[in-house]
């Protein structure tokens, strides 16, 4: 079992506040960027304090590839080109954030960490999958309604639709 006491400090999200002149929307992509960011350097660090034998090493490479592929899957889909493109990215973030708590939850339950070292760590990943999990819901529900009908009678719950 590692001592992963040098990293439990750490592991308390430090985020710079974004600049409040921009638009919310920048606000919430940079705030986002940021804690995906730091949430991804902070698995970096988990995985290099691990002990070194087989297991370790197989787990932590599977949790470094979905720890640091939810920043660089929320990057992407903050440059995406379309709403679609939106939830497919962003879908892939809600999966790698589900499986990098999977890979820690196995750290954790084969005993080669304790969970008290992750648990910051640990809160952070649910905490960003509790964030995208709606991101997702609004944006499907917008990209419907946008595509729903092709004609609406402005200012009013009545719409047309087209069957073809």
């Amino acid at each position: 079992m590692c001592s992963l006491a040098p990293l439990i400090a750490e592991c308390r999200m430090k985020i710079n506040e974004p600049n409040v002149d921009k638009s919310m929307m920048s606000i919430k992509q940079n705030y986002l960027k940021e804690r995906t960011k730091s949430f991804a350097l902070q698995i970096i660090k988990l995985v290099e304090a691990l002990p070194r034998g087989r297991t370790a090493n197989i787990l932590g490479r599977q949790l470094l590839g979905a720890g640091t592929s939810v920043e660089a899957n929320y990057r992407a889909a903050c440059r995406a080109k379309s709403p679609a493109d939106f939830i497919s990215k962003m879908g892939i973030v809600e999966e790698e954030a589900d499986e990098t708590i999977y890979w820690m939850e196995l750290l954790i339950e084969s005993g080669l960490v304790q969970k008290l070292d992750i648990l910051n760590l640990l809160n952070e990943a649910n905490q960003i999958l509790a964030m995208t999990v709606p991101s997702i819901k609004t944006a499907k529900r917008k990209n419907n309604d946008d595509s729903y009908s092709a004609i609406r009678i402005p200012k009013s719950e009545f719409r047309i639709i087209i069957h073809g």
